[in-house]
């Protein structure tokens, strides 16, 4: 039973809204929908007590796009509600690999001993809603390349966030720096139910799996759908376990983004059921001791 197992929420947020520019008003990309019930503060303590009835004992905080430039800002800010009250454990901070300033800010971001990774959004899509990046093909960037492989010299891993089009290049990033770990988010965004677009996903997901330091983060399931269905759960999950396996698969709630159509009860349910036939030391590997091990919390 998931009751007995230990959960590290890998991918969480908390924010302020008067931080998040992307959140205010009605610009894009809205790939969740209408976001006025998360318009607003959701600080920790609330975190906290969605996640405190279920067996939480840690978290890793993701970046949440605060305005470029002010990434060193969000670090010191979620760092300052770490050290009052002991939450989240870990932090992903942002950089952006273009950026001429990229080598100073991370040099900067790695004198927080909090800090164990970076994001940077590279999902790109024909569909201006679903688009994040300014390219499909950034990864591919010999500037960005470079000051990507800075993340070798501090030991953090790379949380990659690509639609299936995008897999091949992702592929290409990981075998051409193995020593990264690269955490594959929401299970690589399968936006297309169609037949035809779940093969392209599943094409794309082996070709990640084949890839030793890529790990598959089930989270941000309801992205498209816009709910918890424990069956949509399992198609997706037991295809990534099958090509991962237990030792490369991490759970993250993604709250409050979810919170726009569940609780966080009902959202660790609907993983609990899609996951109910796996043996017991695999939930504990996909819930803690991965999650533990990777972000060091």
């Amino acid at each position: 039973m998931l009751k007995s197992v230990k959960v590290i929420d890998a991918h969480h947020h908390i924010w302020r809204l008067s931080d998040l520019d992307w959140l205010k008003g009605p610009t894009q990309p809205r790939i969740f929908g209408n976001y006025d019930k998360i318009r607003r503060d959701y600080l920790i303590d609330e975190f906290i007590s969605d996640a405190s009835s279920q067996n939480v004992v840690g978290s890793v905080y993701i970046q949440v796009n605060w305005p470029n430039s002010r990434e060193l800002e969000e670090v010191n800010w979620v760092t300052d509600v770490a050290t009052d009250c002991g939450w989240p454990m870990s932090i992903i901070a942002y950089a952006d690999f273009t950026s001429e300033n990229c080598i100073g800010t991370l040099r900067l971001l790695s004198q927080n001993k909090l800090v164990k990774g970076i994001r940077q959004q590279l999902h790109w899509h024909v569909n201006p809603k679903y688009r994040f990046a300014s390219a499909p093909d950034i990864m591919m960037n010999e500037t960005w390349r470079h000051n990507f492989s800075i993340l070798q010299d501090y030991d953090w891993l790379f949380e990659l966030q690509v639609f299936s089009s995008q897999m091949r290049n992702a592929a290409n990033l990981a075998h051409s720096f193995s020593k990264i770990p690269m955490v594959l988010q929401h299970c690589g965004m399968p936006e297309d139910a169609s037949e035809v677009g779940m093969k392209m996903w599943l094409d794309g997901i082996k070709r990640l799996s084949q890839e030793t330091n890529v790990y598959c983060k089930f989270s941000g399931l309801g992205t498209f759908i816009h709910s918890v269905s424990p069956n949509f759960i399992s198609e997706i999950t037991e295809k990534c376990l099958e090509l991962f396996g237990s030792e490369r698969c991490i759970f993250g709630s993604n709250f409050p983004i979810e919170k726009l159509w569940t609780s966080y009860g009902e959202l660790l349910d609907g993983y609990k059921q899609s996951l109910e036939r796996i043996p017991l030391d695999d939930k504990q590997a996909i819930f803690y001791d991965n999650a533990k091990k990777l972000y060091d919390v």
